[in-house]
């Protein structure tokens, strides 16, 4: 009614510019008049007849005229209207709570029945919440589905003043309310297209066989070839099953391609071919076991060959017996239930040794840096690496922000000693005055930039060389130009260790060096009771001829009061969880060293009979630290990844930012639960 009023206005003005036109013609006749008599009598007769005109139309066909008007404009009205009801596109309008006002044709069709029958918007489609009604006049989109159909959902909020009459007959009042026009676009066929496209994409995949040697080695040579036969036998099967080709690169190594189609299938599966090839036995003592690495979704075949080398290359790295998937810059990992074997050859140590040592003797200085609140075993290590740049006639320095209680007996040894330079220790900002271009940044300890002692570092360093036993995450120093990370390693110590008796001939060690390298293999292998292999106690063994005394390097990690008590309320306050898991909580007042004190509790808690794992929370400066411990049966180090850490199939750790205590142990069960479901844990 309103549209009509303005109309009705607008052509009244109109009908009384003729009347006001008569005034113009008076003036002109009185003008011509006194000019001429005779010519303003004839113009004067003129003038009365389009008065009397001007007046009878105003007067007698006003009425009729805006009639006419009103009706065009009501028709006018209407017609869009009904082009609105007719639209193709479903169409409809809510208030700010949802409601239903008004839909076209189409959109009731969607639904399936009476306009009426659906009161609010939110009911039809959940996604959409109230919040997101009130766009402010942008257009939101979500995506929905209604029955089998799959909907793009564009809202907008518009004013009520700027509708049309038929928005407004809907029982909309007031002025400057606001509705939500909802438009829906049908993107079904498009999806289907969509995946029928991407299911025929091509992925490219690698699998290497993990202990091929080891595992012939373990079988009569005459049966050899039917060990290999079998292997082969499991693979083709298992990729053939999928429609795809697999070739064969290497005695040890498969290059296979399938369509993207199959990857939810074997993904849903958790990569079957893991288990299945185990089962692999004639007489081998030996289980062989895969590593496989997918790429997909790059923008052309060469780059998911390039996924899948990067993938296969993180599973190895993180200790074999998985799967990597990297879809794009998303990585997922399946399997890694197996304890990695210890390899017996010495070959990688001595390449590797021989590699860091060309890279030493082309520059000046050395920078060595662990991780943050650097343990023992990164010191220790540190100090191995100082090691061999003296013993090759290069500077060098160690970077360390935060001295823990755990290093600093051992640093002790080596402040205010004559043997040392008084700047063998540097503060991160100290070193960074040092970086040119022949400074050479060794990282030991740690392959997560994020959490170096000085990340800065990293970016300013060409040349870094990292040396790390932890399993590789999704986050890796990629700008390394030698990368020598093993697994297998009990320790970084125990690595260093190996290295130092192949890059040069006659590096003694001195004891307060051995004392702290043979202190980090202890302390990581919780007195070589975790992760030992025989080429740890080869390390150890090393050390002890170079000088490392057992009683020293236990003196010296002993437990004070303080530190005693907090492990033992920490273990006798545990909770068991799921019959299997002990979940602890580990004060931190009037701790020097916290973190440690959980960690250790940790291990302690790994001695009650019937636990598989154990979890240790610790708060220390607005962090939430998290230790995790197993034997053998649980890999902590894909529970720790969960929450953002990383670690060992048997020893990780997380650091959590957010949240309390309470929060960081609901987490931690979460992840445990979500294991549980998938099969992770038995």
């Amino acid at each position: 009614m309103r549209d009509k009023g303005r109309t009705r206005g607008i052509f009244k003005v109109y009908l009384q510019w003729p009347l006001f036109l008569s005034v113009l013609l008076i003036v002109l006749t009185a003008v011509v008049a006194a000019v001429s008599v005779k010519a303003g009598i004839i113009v004067s007769v003129f003038t009365i007849v389009y008065i009397g005109i001007a007046l009878w139309l105003y007067f007698s066909r006003k009425r009729g005229i805006l009639a006419g008007l009103i009706a065009f404009s009501s028709a006018y009205d209407q017609s869009r209207q009904n082009l609105l009801e007719e639209m193709l596109m479903p169409y409809a309008v809510t208030d700010g709570s949802g409601h239903l006002l008004w839909m076209n044709r189409e959109f009731t069709a969607i639904l399936e029945e009476d306009k009426n029958s659906y009161k609010n918007i939110t009911a039809v489609f959940p996604e959409i919440t109230k919040e997101m009604l009130a766009t402010g006049g942008e257009v939101v989109s979500i995506h929905s589905s209604l029955g089998d159909r799959k909907f793009r959902i564009d809202l907008k909020q518009v004013m009520v003043d700027s509708l049309d009459a038929a928005v407004t007959a809907g029982g909309l009042e007031g002025q400057g309310s606001s509705v939500t026009a909802v438009y829906l676009l049908d993107e079904t066929q498009t999806l289907k297209y969509m995946q029928q496209i991407n299911d025929q994409k091509l992925v490219a995949g690698l699998i290497y066989l993990d202990n091929y040697d080891e595992a012939l080695e373990s079988v009569e040579e005459v049966r050899r070839s039917l060990l290999t036969a079998l292997i082969d036998r499991k693979i083709s099967k298992y990729i053939s099953g999928m429609n795809g080709i697999v070739k064969k690169i290497e005695k040890d190594k498969y290059f296979f391609v399938i369509k993207q189609q199959y990857m939810a299938r074997i993904q849903e599966e958790r990569f079957s071919i893991l288990e299945d090839v185990k089962t692999v036995n004639i007489g081998n003592d030996m289980a062989v076991t895969l590593s496989i690495g997918i790429g997909m979704n790059g923008d052309s075949y060469s780059q998911n060959y390039d996924f899948a080398r990067a993938a296969i290359d993180m599973a190895l790295g993180r200790g074999g017996d998985q799967a990597v998937v990297k879809d794009g810059s998303r990585i997922q990992y399946y399997g890694g239930k197996s304890q990695q074997l210890e390899k017996a050859t010495r070959v990688k140590a001595r390449v590797k040794a021989h590699a860091l040592r060309e890279l030493v003797e082309t520059k000046d200085r050395l920078l060595i840096m662990g991780h943050q609140m650097s343990d023992i075993d990164s010191f220790g290590a540190a100090i191995g690496i100082y090691r061999i740049a003296v013993a090759l006639n290069k500077k060098a320095h160690i970077v360390i922000n935060q001295v823990t209680s755990s290093v600093q007996p051992m640093m002790d040894r080596f402040l205010d000693n004559p043997e040392y330079p008084e700047d063998l220790f540097l503060k991160g900002p100290q070193a960074a005055e040092l970086v040119d271009n022949n400074t050479m940044l060794v990282v030991v300890d740690v392959n997560r930039p994020s959490i170096t002692d000085a990340p800065e570092l990293l970016k300013m360093v060409k040349t870094i060389v990292v040396l790390d036993h932890h399993r590789q995450s999704s986050e890796v120093i990629t700008n390394a130009v030698l990368s020598y990370v093993e697994p297998y390693a009990s320790s970084t110590c125990e690595m260093v260790a190996e290295v130092l008796q192949y890059i040069a001939d006659g590096i003694r060690i001195k004891p307060a060096e051995a004392d702290t390298m043979y202190a980090g293999i202890v302390i990581d292998t919780n007195n070589f009771t975790n992760q030992t292999g025989v080429r740890t106690f080869e390390a150890a063994a090393y050390l002890r001829r170079s000088g490392a005394d057992v009683t020293r390097v236990r003196k010296l990690f002993r437990d004070d009061m303080a530190d005693y008590k907090a492990k033992a309320y920490t273990i006798t306050s545990a909770e068991v969880y799921r019959d299997s898991f002990s979940i602890g909580v580990c004060p931190a007042e009037g701790l020097h060293s916290p973190t440690i004190v959980g960690a250790q509790a940790a291990n302690e808690l790994l001695e009650i009979k019937g636990i598989k794992a154990s979890v240790v929370l610790t708060e220390y400066q607005n962090t939430i630290y998290v230790s995790a411990r197993s034997i053998d049966e649980v890999n902590v180090q894909v529970m720790m990844e969960q929450l953002g850490g990383g670690g060992h199939r048997t020893i990780a750790g997380a650091q959590l930012k957010d949240g309390t205590i309470e929060d960081a142990k609901r987490r931690v069960k979460e992840v445990i639960d979500q294991m549980l479901q998938k099969g992770d844990i038995s």
